[in-house]
């Protein structure tokens, strides 16, 4: 008997990943649908900034080359959802902006009202991310709480392959 794990044809890990994407997307659908958020529920949802697909203004990528947060709570406009993408228009510093995001570039999802929150793992070849400043769009009153472990409600999906 072999202690090495086989490695496996069927990719899971990718797999695993799209279907909690689909979790974000279906939420940010309902919301679409119902034409706002129900209760006290708000999203913070962190993205790569440069992945593929990915479209927003110049002064944002210059000031978040890596990755951002945004919050969807008090002011958004246009939020349109699709199977695989979704687009936004919030405000950064009074200045309106249109954001285009696919979901295969979230990294987190994080809704507070409730501590639920999902953490999609890097590439393992991919560098950790720097640290960086929280967007400055409709912060609510208080931070999200990150690094959490208090038996809330979130999944983190960590996969590493053995070579």
């Amino acid at each position: 008997m072999s202690d090495e794990t086989p490695e496996s044809l069927i990719p899971y890990d990718e797999i695993v990943q799209d279907a909690l994407r689909a979790v974000v997307g279906r939420v940010l659908g309902e919301v679409e649908q119902s034409g706002g958020l129900p209760g006290e529920h708000h999203f913070y949802i962190t993205f790569k900034t440069r992945h593929p697909g990915v479209s927003i203004p110049k002064h944002l990528l210059e000031r978040f080359p890596d990755e951002m947060t945004i919050v969807i709570q008090h002011r958004f406009w246009d939020l349109k959802v699709e199977e695989d993408n979704f687009s936004v228009g919030l405000s950064f510093g009074g200045v309106p902006a249109s954001l285009h995001v696919p979901f295969a570039a979230v990294t987190q999802f994080h809704d507070p009202a409730v501590e639920f929150a999902l953490t999609f793992q890097a590439n393992a070849a991919e560098e950790l991310p720097e640290e960086h400043e929280q967007a400055e769009n409709d912060a609510p009153d208080e931070p999200a709480k990150n690094g959490r472990d208090d038996g809330t409600n979130v999944v983190n999906v960590d996969f590493t392959r053995k070579k």
